[in-house]
């Protein structure tokens, strides 16, 4: 093991290209295009969140094409129907790689045997009426437990289950394990039993809580290039595997396979040994617009840590305490986040609003910034299926003659 202090900026810079080299977001197609490139980059980051948030394009696909440059939204429920990917929880909901299921086994224990809970006094019941509606009927939508929308309020309909109560139940049996998404149209999820969704060659044994804790080291340690202790087990609030993975990485800096890193913040982090002996990517000049819920960006001390980008969402904040905006996105040029933008997308009117673009104190380059900002928003726009852009407000204010001259050469 070595203990590495980064005290340069140059080191930390070399550190900050490590991390956006192993998310894939220097390169121009880190994992190809298209299907075969959408498989590889899950298997890689280990998981893409799911998002309801409308504003602009759902996170989950935002996240994907960010990384796919032709990926469309449509991709993510081929992935699902053919078995690629499935649904579970992450350290939220999450698509993750069909070959990991196993690894989602022991959360699904412990919510059956009362270790967690998902949801308060759950209708067992009612589930086992449910399950045996499947096993009986096949698949069984989402929109099946809905109410009638042609039927007058209050008015009676028929079926043997009341909608909150039989919604309460299929996510209970979701959540247990014993029913998966099968498919899915936009956010409408088609239910059907674990054992007719999963291919056969998965391997559906329970890991140790060591074959756990090594999957997360990896896991973090590939799509990370390094992490800390608290990210490799983010937001997950198991004590047991919290000390497996502790003890795990003690093991392996102790044998000498990892070492540990220690940042001006006082961060400390871990990296497979040698890590630093290497070239990191080169830093295009290049500008991304991130999700709010993007891999790179979801552990924001990490975040606040690496890159000096104190970044909150801000939908979850009561309006009049909003700095930047509702639905703040990322921006990140070269290898550091520069800005966020608040976007939304006006569908009946096919135009994307640029609600609030803000940039931090920029130097010398800035023209090459902006240019980049216009190629990229022009892009964003199409993603959104828009035709057209609008700018509100630019902070600071002196370069928005500048952006929009840009912008309209794009």
């Amino acid at each position: 093991m070595a203990n590495i202090e980064i005290r340069r900026k140059q080191e930390l810079a070399r550190l900050r290209r490590f991390a956006l080299g192993a998310q894939g977001l220097l390169q121009a197609a880190p994992f190809g295009r298209g299907l075969s490139g959408a498989r590889k980059a899950i298997v890689h980051m280990g998981y893409v969140q799911i998002d309801t948030i409308s504003v602009v394009e759902r996170a989950h696909h935002h996240v994907f094409r960010s990384r796919i440059p032709n990926f469309n939204p449509q991709m993510t429920d081929r992935l699902l129907t053919d078995r690629s990917i499935f649904e579970y929880w992450a350290h939220a909901a999450a698509f993750l790689p069909m070959q990991d299921y196993r690894f989602s086994l022991p959360y699904k224990e412990a919510l059956r045997n009362g270790q967690t809970h998902w949801s308060q006094n759950p209708d067992h019941k009612l589930m086992a009426e449910i399950l045996a509606r499947i096993v009986a009927d096949g698949p069984l939508r989402s929109r099946d437990l809905e109410p009638d929308p042609d039927l007058p309020q209050g008015a009676a309909r028929e079926g043997w289950w009341d909608w909150k109560p039989a919604k309460r139940a299929l996510e209970q049996l979701y959540m247990h394990g014993e029913l998966m998404v099968s498919a899915r149209e936009g956010f409408q999820k088609t239910y059907d039993l674990t054992e007719r969704v999963i291919p056969a060659d998965i391997d559906t044994t329970p890991p140790s809580m060591h074959e756990l804790a090594e999957h997360l080291l990896e896991q973090q340690l590939r799509c990370h290039a390094f992490a800390s202790l608290k990210g490799i087990t983010y937001l997950r609030r198991n004590a047991e595997l919290r000390s497996a993975v502790k003890g795990l990485v003690e093991a392996k800096l102790a044998g000498g396979e990892l070492d540990r890193l220690s940042l001006p913040s006082g961060e400390r982090f871990i990296c497979h040994t040698g890590l630093l002996d290497t070239s990191p990517p080169r830093a295009a000049d290049k500008l991304r617009i991130l999700s709010p819920f993007d891999n790179a960006v979801i552990q924001r001390d990490r975040l606040k840590s690496i890159f000096e980008y104190d970044y909150q969402i801000e939908c979850y904040v009561p309006a009049p305490k909003r700095e930047f905006g509702y639905f703040c996105l990322p921006l990140l040029y070269r290898d550091q986040f520069v800005g966020r933008v608040d976007c939304k997308a006006h569908r009946a009117r096919r135009e994307l609003e640029l609600k609030a673009l803000h940039f931090g104190a920029q130097k010398s380059d800035e023209d090459q910034l902006i240019d980049a900002f216009a190629s990229a928003i022009v892009e964003f726009r199409d993603f959104q299926n828009c035709d057209t852009l609008s700018l509100t407000k630019v902070d600071p204010a002196h370069m928005r003659p500048a952006i929009e001259q840009a912008i309209a050469s794009s």
